[in-house]
């Protein structure tokens, strides 16, 4: 009787994540591994709500991803160290970043909702074929910007980098007039990825990082021993792998593209009218970044590169943690609030910023206190100088004050534009970027690169505080009593934990500063949890208890089989 009992589990398992099919059914198609569907699987039948089943299996994708991220940093700091070439090659890549994000914020916005309204009222024809339209317009806009980044690249490359001359300035130059043309894949990519995601397949944009990131190391490593310019083809090919290994994932959930270019579509206007705002908020956003850039191309050599080398640290906590949830929130408390259920978005959205402090809040701590080991860890060697490591590990130090901040204000912006408000974090958005820049001024002068980070650190904590009071006016209490005193036991368990990671890495550490570092980040971590346990938080509660009943369950299966 047993073997027909681990069948019937198996089939059951199949069927549970071919209905889940962001994990079962994207796995197993893109791994191939039976292991895997029917490991993922078993977390699905049993671990905790669906937002923290789907959250934790991208959190395992986005886990891989990262780590080949930190690679690409890795190497590149490696070859090239923080040098003028670096700065070069970064500001070339922020250059169509920034102009192409603040029209693909709005459209990454505005087609989730718009695109769940036509289907549900128009049905799912007519939805593709808005889809269709926008995906033409998008093309059309880049165009538009390729062109326009090709003729006025030297002005656009002084406005970024003011601190750049010479032969710095010539080679951005260069740089930039290959990688504008990464515009036409990041637009597409956004709104594939809105697709998949509004058909319930959330792993498979988090996969793509894996492809990409493989050739843009490559791409690294090659152009050290053949031409620069390796670096920018390597990376616009990267974004074209990771555009092209969606596209038959978006065929799989039915979608064909059909020719159409309408721009007096109604459903392109209504989308325009809720991406407005976003866009005018990711401005300011894109305005930060802009000062930031070139307030450091003035004040170091490589100030660039540092600032970017801590800012890529510190995003690995957004990217691992908050994208993760806030990513898998978004479609389904934008379903909530169109169906009115105000009860299911309040509960959703107190559970994220719930498992948000549980992760981000000991990061914080340990980010503050080993910043400069960490730095000289992951980058200290090659072309990485002594004086890279102390300005990368001090502007990691003051963005790691912000960690939470930023990723409470992505949550919490998803909920206004769930609630189709997206006027509200434009305006946060304004107040953030005018407070960064004044503090930017102001601190640079006396911190250095390190002041930039701590601007933007504190400009994210001021706009944060205001999200929170104003949708509270907005939808009411969402359990925010029972969230602080979660994040107070939080607070004091990342706090024990600091002190007993740090001791231990001074008493380790005048033998073996890495192995020190690992061996305090990993005591650290496991005090934290027993912590956390003792203390009774409840996200911790609540994930256990889930465990112990699939436990419970699977044993009185095997049981009653027997």
């Amino acid at each position: 009787m047993i073997p027909i009992e681990k069948e019937r589990k198996r089939q059951l398992i199949q069927r549970i994540c071919s209905r889940w099919n962001p994990i079962g059914f994207g796995i197993s198609s893109f791994l191939g591994s039976p292991t895997v569907h029917l490991v993922l699987g078993m977390i699905i039948v049993d671990w905790g709500t669906p937002m923290k089943r789907i959250a934790f299996a991208i959190m395992i994708v986005t886990v891989l991803s990262k780590v080949l991220g930190f690679a690409r940093q890795v190497a590149l700091s490696y070859f090239y160290g923080a040098s003028t070439v670096t700065d070069a090659y970064l500001v070339s890549l922020t250059i169509p970043t920034v102009i192409f994000a603040v029209i693909g914020a709005g459209i990454g916005t505005g087609f989730i909702p718009m695109y769940s309204r036509i289907k549900y009222e128009q049905g799912p024809s007519a939805a593709d074929r808005f889809t269709s339209n926008l995906i033409s317009i998008v093309l059309a806009i880049c165009t538009v910007i390729a062109v326009w980044g090709l003729v006025f690249t030297k002005p656009l490359v002084r406005l970024f980098a003011s601190g750049f001359h010479g032969e710095t300035l010539k080679m951005t130059v260069q740089f930039t007039r290959i990688s504008i043309f990464a515009i036409y894949f990041t637009g597409l990519t956004g709104i594939i990825t809105g697709y998949l995601r509004l058909h319930g397949s959330y792993l498979i944009p988090n996969v793509t990082g894996l492809p990409m990131n493989c050739i843009a190391i490559l791409s690294v490593a090659l152009s050290s021993v053949t031409n620069i310019y390796v670096l920018l083809i390597g990376t616009l090919v990267a974004r074209a792998a990771e555009l092209l290994f969606m596209v038959p994932f978006a065929k799989r959930k039915g979608f064909r593209f059909q020719t159409a270019f309408d721009l007096k579509d109604d459903n392109l206007h209504q989308m325009i009218h809720i991406a407005v705002p976003v866009i005018i908020g990711t401005s300011a956003d894109q305005i930060n970044v802009l000062v930031d850039r070139t307030l450091a191309s003035e004040i170091a050599v490589g100030g660039i590169s540092a600032l970017n080398y801590a800012s890529r640290l510190a995003g690995f906590v957004q990217g691992l943690f908050v994208l993760s949830i806030s990513s898998v929130m978004y479609p389904m408390i934008s379903k909530m609030a169109s169906e009115h259920n105000m009860k299911g978005l309040k509960g959703s959205l107190s559970e994220a910023i719930g498992l948000i402090n549980l992760m981000v809040v000991p990061t914080t701590i340990g980010a503050v206190i080993f910043a400069e080991p960490i730095v000289t860890f992951l980058f200290g060697r090659g072309a990485f100088t002594s004086e890279a490591v102390i300005m990368t590990s001090a502007a990691l130090r003051f963005y790691s004050l912000g960690m939470l901040a930023f990723g409470l204000r992505e949550v919490l912006s998803r909920a206004f534009y769930a609630l189709q408000d997206t006027r509200t974090p434009m305006v946060n958005g304004a107040i953030a970027v005018v407070i960064n820049i004044v503090l930017n001024l102001i601190l640079s002068r006396y911190l250095g690169i390190g002041g930039l980070a701590l601007a933007t650190s504190f400009s994210g904590l001021v706009a944060t505080l205001l999200l929170f009071v104003t949708l509270r006016e907005k939808i009411g209490g969402f359990g925010m009593k029972t969230v602080f005193s979660s994040f107070c036991k939080i607070s004091v368990a990342s706090l024990v934990m600091g002190v007993i990671a740090r001791s231990l890495y001074h008493y380790v550490g005048a033998t073996t500063t890495n192995k020190a570092l690992i061996l305090a980040i990993g005591t650290g971590a496991v005090a934290y949890f027993i912590l956390v346990y003792l203390l009774r938080v409840p996200e911790v509660e609540r994930t256990l208890v889930a465990v112990r009943q699939r436990v419970l369950r699977r044993k009185t299966r095997e049981t009653g089989a027997e």
